[in-house]
């Protein structure tokens, strides 16, 4: 179990902040503590300090797991989240689409019909939009 080095840390970071913006530093300094990121066997962890000095008497090759994996590094190294990770980024997530039927509609719509028209974030034009053209 090792830190990740810049890259690994940009390349991820650049994956979670498409799903959670400018909250990726809520992940890092959480009121209950302070976590990180670590890397084994090509995937990345979430862990507590507590717990990783905690685990720092465990030899590498018999840690199996370590925290919450959040996700891995392919052999291009590129990031692929886990589902394991939707449970500490869904509080932080971006907005999901705009609604083009009410919810009653789309209770009687059928299968093949326009539910979202737009699946980004509606609260960014708000945010940024004094930088927006």
């Amino acid at each position: 179990m090792r830190p990740l080095t810049e890259e690994e840390t940009r390349v991820m970071f650049e994956k979670i902040a498409k799903y959670v913006g400018e909250n990726l530093q809520l992940l890092v300094d959480r009121p209950d503590g302070t976590y990180c990121f670590r890397l084994h066997n090509d995937r990345v962890y979430y862990v507590s300090e507590k717990i990783l000095k905690l685990a720092a008497n465990i030899s590498g090759d018999k840690l199996v797991s370590l925290g919450t994996c959040f996700g891995k590094f392919t052999k291009t190294h590129k990031f692929r989240l886990h589902i394991t990770a939707l449970d500490y980024l869904a509080p932080y997530a971006k907005g999901f689409g705009v609604a083009a039927k009410s919810t009653q509609d789309c209770r009687k719509v059928d299968p093949m019909a326009i539910v979202v028209f737009h699946q980004a974030d509606i609260g960014e034009y708000v945010r940024h939009e004094e930088t927006l053209t």
